[in-house]
């Protein structure tokens, strides 16, 4: 797969290797940025970018997070020296200090600034580095960035740097030629964003997979800490989401409201409605998934659908969202979309109906 860049300012004559070295090369301090609520694909692509720069090109390199990872995902980051990652949330001011000395800024799974925090948002923004971003999502932010990595045809982000940095001289095309840990993070990263090869799967997909099979991940265990390694809490909370919580309107669309009572109830930690989404999809006349977990002042929303149904204009349209066709996410606001959280249902139920009749 040949990934489709776009230049927006800088080096606007050069191919992705010249790019990479020359933004590289005269950068001192490096810092990587992904969306809030990290997944497994922002981050495994931070961290496969981390090594990379640190074990072939001795960068000093940062990634940033906006919030807490998951504990589901902490697994990732073993091996990982704890000065090579930061949370905004834990530590604003040093994360601040260090968005502000980097002349290189990597964004990565994330196709705005506007998709980390409001608060990092506006000191990204504000940054006089060169700006790249490497991502899959539709509608990136160009105007942001001094060159953009743009593919919305592959998998994940994980598989759109694994296309890059196979270019790279040190490289040479060869995945076994990548650090151990880059290699790890960029199949885990992919497999949950495929949802384990279930979505967005193409031949450069499975071919990513393979090569870095063949350089020595270790697949299964992989899958072992990904999907066998929930907390007990989890596999309840999905059983009661299911029975008492899913609803599925006339028109074909499963949804479910995660909301404070029962995330008090299940001891519910971020990350571990992950998937949950998915779930209803398993049932034939259901074309569209909805999931809605509340936060402090807002839902937020990931949308699943089938062929036919476009789960990125729904999103767009009533959950100031997007993403992929059949993948996307948003949020509802209260009380600038919903006067309270107990006003999601009928909100659902509602745009859903029109949704699907003005198709």
């Amino acid at each position: 797969m040949k990934c489709n860049i776009i230049f927006v300012i800088l080096l606007p004559q050069m191919d992705n290797t010249a790019v990479i070295n020359s933004l590289t090369t005269r950068a001192s301090r490096i810092t990587a940025c992904v969306h809030t609520h990290p997944d497994g694909d922002a981050i495994g692509s931070g961290l496969a970018l981390v090594s990379y720069m640190t074990e072939c090109r001795g960068a000093d390199i940062v990634l940033i997070v906006p919030d807490r990872i998951p504990d589901s995902l902490a697994f990732m980051l073993k091996g990982f020296p704890g000065n090579s990652i930061m949370v905004f949330d834990e530590d604003p001011d040093a994360a601040a200090e260090r968005i502000g000395c980097s002349d290189l800024i990597f964004c990565l799974d994330c196709s705005s600034f506007s998709r980390t925090d409001p608060r990092m948002e506006t000191l990204l923004k504000a940054s006089t580095a060169s700006k790249v971003l490497i991502d899959h999502h539709l509608n990136p932010d160009m105007a942001s960035f001094d060159a953009v990595f743009s593919e919305t045809e592959v998998s994940s982000t994980c598989e759109l740097l694994h296309s890059i940095l196979k270019e790279m001289p040190d490289i040479c095309g060869d995945s076994g030629r990548l650090p151990s840990r880059c290699r790890d993070s960029l199949l885990t990263g992919m497999t949950t964003d495929t949802n384990n090869f279930s979505n967005s799967v193409t031949p450069g997909t499975l071919t990513m997979a393979s090569e870095l099979i063949a350089a020595g991940v270790d697949r299964d265990r992989i899958l072992q800490d990904l999907y066998n390694n929930f907390r007990e809490n989890r596999l309840r909370l999905m059983g009661h989401m299911l029975l008492n919580k899913l609803e599925i309107t006339p028109e074909g669309v499963a949804f479910m409201i995660l909301g404070e009572e029962d995330q008090k109830r299940f001891d519910f930690r971020q990350g571990e409605a992950e998937g949950f989404v998915n779930l209803p999809l398993a049932i034939a006349n259901v074309k569209m998934s909805i999931m809605l977990t509340q936060e402090e002042d807002r839902f937020r929303v990931s949308i699943r659908s089938k062929d036919g149904v476009s789960a990125n204009a729904c999103a767009m349209k009533h959950f100031r969202g997007g993403g992929h066709e059949k993948a996307a996410g948003g949020r509802l606001l209260f009380p600038e979309d919903i006067a309270s959280p107990e006003d999601a249902r009928a909100y659902i139920l509602k745009v859903t109906k029109e949704f699907f009749d003005n198709r």
